[in-house]
């Protein structure tokens, strides 16, 4: 496939060439790591994209949450519109493991709700893997858990062109190895349909269909098709089918693997008979045996990933299968890794083993699984570094053990020219009065202001004085859902309110260009909230606007404190040098107010009067909102979607 080629109407700037040219240097010289050390707002996804069409490599991206993976999803596909850019991220809108709850006796059964879009993304992006060299796969953290060996992923391929001597039958039976399913009805994803010679085929990683024509002798054409109508969009010399499922088990591997899984039952079960668990010894013989079943019928089962180990032939212990595999049997080690906000996400990386398999040993314990469910598992923290590429960290405020292990270059100066905030240091006695003194000289310039507090009790009693003394303000924490907190924001930017008090200012969402004050309260309460990165993050918060200002509110320097405002100043003082030495004139970033998601919701909810619909009415209007469903999550609007999601669940629910 072709190279990676940039599309940008913008060329780098500021030290943005630097960086990029120390990056690319590095990575020639076979560094293993590197940290890019990139301020808010100074284009460190700029810089990434050039470094890839410099070193044209195939690259992965990992962000340590779906949100901001689904951002540089859309950034990455907008700069390299003609290469295959992926987006790899946990397909579930729902997730309910599985896990048992000994204190109380409660067994809790695994529960999905599988985001299809999502789906044929993360199927896409390992099909790209293996047939281009041009691939930029986004992830989230969730590339570190088991979905099958590439091999036998990519063994599980059915190959076909005109001319090809092959029976209706034979292309059945392969299809359904392929774990699809025959629906000549109910025509998608993951399904085909036959109508006489013709075989319409909907591959569960792409939008358009595939339709085989079959003759006497075997296939007559192939081309490739609109799913909804039919139209024929070009005609094609071949195609490779891939899986339908990450997973794969060969049917041919089904007797001496069902004989490891059933010889480690019987060993299961003496055990517990030995030890007097009785309900556990059958309950452990009830659950493999229908489970074997089920394989030996289907070639799936709700829970499959549990007996992973066996059908990849790995030894206990060993890794799981996972993204990086992908990457390894596609590029072996040359392929590039950066690591977005790694302050954050490589301790997320690190913390995901030990989680999963506290949940899984009481399992195991119980007589719910086999020790061998114990395999099915996120990477732990060494597998993972050992498995890693040349990688780069890119963080505002990297961490103290990214730092020691790499080469570091620095990105400091935003496009904009806009500098890092004073920060001004001011007593905790009388705070509050010489706050409100603060917020009254931004509502007369209508900027805005974010103060942080320590808890949820601080913040609702601090705005409801602030509401009194007539300040437009509202609070923000968690009790607060998803879809109301982004409202609150937009009406933030909107100048419905001046003011926001919060506890945690560090989470996505909080790019506001208006906020010209952070203000902190209790500045000098040493724990997360006030480390030194957190309060360089919080203090990042005042940099899109010309003239940001931090006041931290403390009796005492602490060590976090002082850390953090050397390295801000040392920022802006670099900053103010290299907008002096070039003449540039700092400027606010503009940046447009989205749509508001809730009184759209809530316009659609008013509209839905469930109990006065008719019958017609109900199935159009599922019709109506099983499309906006599809649409939100085609554009990776997941708050959307999952409101969509609710109002289906009601009207199907009245339905039936």
């Amino acid at each position: 496939m072709g190279k990676f080629k940039l599309q940008s109407t913008f060329q780098p700037t500021g030290d943005q060439p630097q960086a990029i040219e120390a990056l690319v240097k590095g990575l020639k010289l076979k560094l293993p790591e590197q940290v890019l050390i990139g301020v808010t707002g100074s284009g460190k996804t700029f810089t990434m994209a050039n470094v890839i069409a410099n070193v044209q490599r195939p690259t992965l991206i990992i962000s340590h949450n779906k949100t901001l993976a689904a951002q540089l999803y859309q950034e990455f596909r907008d700069f390299f519109p003609n290469n295959a850019v992926s987006y790899f991220v946990s397909y579930y809108d729902y997730y309910q493991p599985e896990a048992y709850i000994p204190q109380t006796d409660t067994y809790i059964e695994k529960e999905t709700e599988i985001n299809e879009e999502i789906d044929k993304l993360r199927l896409a992006a390992t099909t790209n893997l293996l047939t281009r060299k041009d691939t930029i796969i986004v992830a989230s953290v969730s590339c570190i858990y088991n979905i099958g060996s590439p091999k036998e992923y990519g063994h599980f391929v059915l190959e076909l062109r005109p001319g090809t001597k092959v029976t209706r039958e034979s292309i059945f039976d392969r299809l359904v190895d392929l774990q699809y399913s025959r629906s000549d009805y109910g025509f998608h994803r993951g399904t085909f349909r036959v109508r006489g010679d013709t075989i319409d085929l909907f591959p569960a990683y792409e939008d358009s269909a595939i339709r085989i024509v079959m003759g006497s002798s075997g296939v007559i054409s192939l081309d490739r098709r609109d799913p909804l109508t039919g139209k024929k969009i070009e005609d094609l010399p071949a195609t490779v089918i891939y899986p339908a499922k990450h997973y794969m088990t060969d049917p041919r591997m089904y007797k001496d693997v069902f004989a490891q899984i059933r010889q480690d039952m019987e060993e299961r079960v003496k055990y517990f008979t030995k030890n007097k668990k009785f309900i556990e010894a059958q309950r452990i013989r009830e659950r493999v045996t229908y489970d074997l079943e089920m394989i030996q019928e289907v070639g799936f089962v709700n829970g499959i990933e549990n007996y992973s180990r066996y059908f990849d032939g790995r030894k206990p212990g060993e890794p799981p299968y996972t993204l990086l595999d992908y990457f390894e049997e596609a590029a072996g080690r040359d392929y590039l890794l950066f690591i977005d906000e790694s302050h954050m996400t490589v301790p997320q990386i690190r913390g995901m083993y030990h989680g999963d398999r506290s949940r899984k040993q009481t399992l195991i314990d119980y007589g719910f699984r086999l020790p061998a469910a114990i395999d099915n598992r996120p990477l732990r923290i060494e597998e993972f570094l050992r498995r890693m590429p040349q990688t780069v960290y890119v963080s505002a405020t990297p961490s103290e053990w990214e730092v020691s292990r790499a080469e570091t270059v620095e990105q400091l100066i935003r496009p904009t020219g806009l500098v890092d905030p004073a920060i001004d240091v001011r007593p905790s006695s009388g705070q509050i009065e010489d706050l409100i003194s603060e917020i009254q000289k931004r509502v007369v310039k209508k900027e805005r202001v974010l103060v942080t507090t320590l808890t949820k009790r601080t913040a609702e009693d601090l705005s409801k004085f602030l509401k009194d003394r007539g300040i437009n303000v509202h609070y923000l924490h968690s009790d607060i859902i998803t879809l109301e907190r982004s409202d609150i924001l937009a009406d933030l930017r909107g100048g419905v309110y001046d003011v926001i008090v919060g506890i945690n200012l560090l989470r996505e969402g909080l790019d506001l260009p208006e906020v010209s004050l952070v203000a902190v309260l209790d500045a000098d309460k040493e724990g997360f909230l006030r480390s030194r990165v957190s309060l360089i993050q919080t203090m990042g918060r005042a940099a899109r606007h010309v003239a940001g200002q931090v006041i931290l509110y403390a009796d005492t320097m602490t060590g976090s404190m002082r850390e953090a405002i050397e390295e801000v100043t040392r920022r802006r003082n670099i900053q103010l040098e290299y907008n002096k030495k070039h003449g540039v004139t700092p400027k606010s970033i503009s940046k447009p107010i989205r749509s508001r998601l809730v009184e759209k919701v809530e316009e659609i909810k008013e509209e839905m009067k469930v109990e006065s619909m008719t019958p017609m009415d109900k199935k159009k209007a599922i019709v109506r909102y099983t499309k906006l469903l599809r649409e939100s999550s085609r554009d990776l609007d997941f708050e959307s979607a999952a409101r969509f999601r609710d109002l289906l669940t009601q009207l199907q629910g009245d339905s039936s």
